[in-house]
């Protein structure tokens, strides 16, 4: 599968798209209310299926709903069965239901088989109108989904999703690390490379104060106050999509020295509770989804150890647990062996180490094998 973005130009039609965005946050809605109603009413679960005929006809009298396309309506409804299936899954870990949503904070649809075609090279008709992409590359294969999303500016994109194989052979290096993540130094590899990052949100964190004072000045509602607000929301699209593409270079650099990276699933959430805004801002859960991604188009590994297995603590020297260490000792000296660590590094090895033997044999592709021997 492979995943292309492209952006819609600015035009006065544009506005369907943005009316089809909000009638799918009101079919959504109505939707998670029908779910509540009929869990408070007979304690049981509705069935997806029964919502779709129902919603269906429900469609023939609302005109409003009619701007959604039938597969919408029903990407929509899958989704929210998804999201109750996670919630009754896990609901014991602290996942909650899926809930109600502002019609403004409600982003997109999805089209999959109908509803929309390519007329040409960078034209397309959605529903009876045509719009037109900046095609920033050429779509490969054969387009199965087709989403239209708006960010907070307004700005409208295409995300198109196809079935493009990428045939290239990986370039195999034969080898392997272990990764631990910290707030001083954003990753500490088993081989002694250390990676800062660039903290995106410290480095404009003037410029959005700025923009939030002037936003504060304006009156609510007033096409100043509008302006404001849009500045604003550049400023954060411009710190999310700086992030993101350090984390795109930086996933490919590593896949391309690395074939097996092995990381600690953390508590990313009970981090966020503890340190706040570092945490947000290292984003280290969107790092490791871009880095699955990358690894898992190049046929590389990301493998996880237990979140329980104290790293920090273990000398990697002789395995003595050295229950004293806290946060604030970033060296210390095993009492068993007397050797001086480095805690992220030592970190790193142990994790490594671990995660090397906790691999299944069954699941690693044998190109890999000789990266974990």
């Amino acid at each position: 599968m492979k995943t292309y973005k492209f952006k819609l130009y600015r035009h006065k039609r544009n506005k369907y798209l943005h009316y089809s965005i909000n009638a799918s946050a009101s079919i959504y809605n109505h939707c998670i209310a029908l779910h509540k109603r009929y869990y408070k009413m007979f304690d049981k679960h509705l069935n997806q299926y029964r919502l779709m005929k129902h919603i269906a006809k429900l469609r023939k009298r609302v005109r409003y709903w009619q701007q959604v396309g039938s597969q919408a309506v029903q990407d929509i409804i899958q989704r929210i069965q998804k999201a109750y299936d996670l919630f009754f899954k896990y609901h014991k870990r602290g996942t909650r239901p899926p809930g109600f949503r502002k019609r403004r904070k409600y982003k997109s649809f999805t089209l999959k088989q109908a509803g929309y075609k390519f007329i040409s090279d960078n034209k397309i008709r959605i529903g009876k109108q045509v719009f037109k992409f900046s095609l920033s590359r050429k779509i490969e294969g054969k387009v199965k989904t087709l989403t239209v999303k708006r960010n907070n500016l307004g700005e409208l994109f295409l995300v198109v999703i196809t079935n493009h194989q990428d045939e290239t052979i990986p370039n195999m290096t034969g080898k392997s690390a272990g990764w631990d993540f910290g707030l001083k130094t954003f990753l500490t590899s088993s081989d002694g490379t250390a990676i800062q990052s660039p903290l995106f949100f410290k480095q404009l964190r003037n410029k959005l104060k700025a923009a939030n004072r002037s936003l504060s000045r304006k009156k609510k509602g007033s096409k100043n106050w509008y302006r404001a607000k849009d500045h604003l929301n550049r400023v954060y699209e411009q710190i999310s999509y700086k992030r993101r593409d350090w984390f795109w270079k930086l996933s490919h650099e590593l896949t391309d020295s690395y074939d097996v990276l092995i990381f600690e699933d953390l508590n990313l959430k009970g981090m966020q509770r503890l340190w706040g805004r570092k945490i947000s801002d290292l984003a280290f859960a969107t790092f490791l989804e871009i880095l699955e991604t990358v690894a898992n188009n190049k046929g590389k590994l990301v493998h996880y150890i237990d979140r329980f297995y104290p790293s920090s603590k273990t000398c990697s020297h002789c395995g003595h647990i050295n229950q004293d260490l806290t946060l604030k000792d970033r060296f210390w000296d095993c009492s068993s062996c007397h050797t001086k660590l480095d805690r992220d590094k030592n970190a790193a090895i142990n994790i490594h180490r671990v995660g090397a033997s906790t691999l299944k044999l069954d699941t690693v592709r044998p190109s890999l094998m000789a990266s974990v021997a």
